[in-house]
């Protein structure tokens, strides 16, 4: 090989500009977390609600 390429394949290397996959994977994972949570909450509190009216809205009985 001839030095002017070894040496921009080590500039290349040693450049760490822009977010790196390992970032993006960390990111995707916050966000997927952050989206569990918030269906999750979403989804007890619906249930409770629902459950509310549910028995609320029970039919009398004669």
């Amino acid at each position: 090989m001839s030095l002017p390429l070894i040496t921009s394949l080590i500039n290349l290397l040693e450049k760490e500009d822009g977010p790196t996959a390992v970032e993006y994977a960390v990111m995707l994972a916050l966000i997927i977390v952050v989206c569990i949570v918030a269906v999750t909450t979403i989804g007890k509190n619906a249930n409770s609600t629902f459950s509310t009216v549910a028995t609320a809205a029970k039919p009398t009985t004669k």
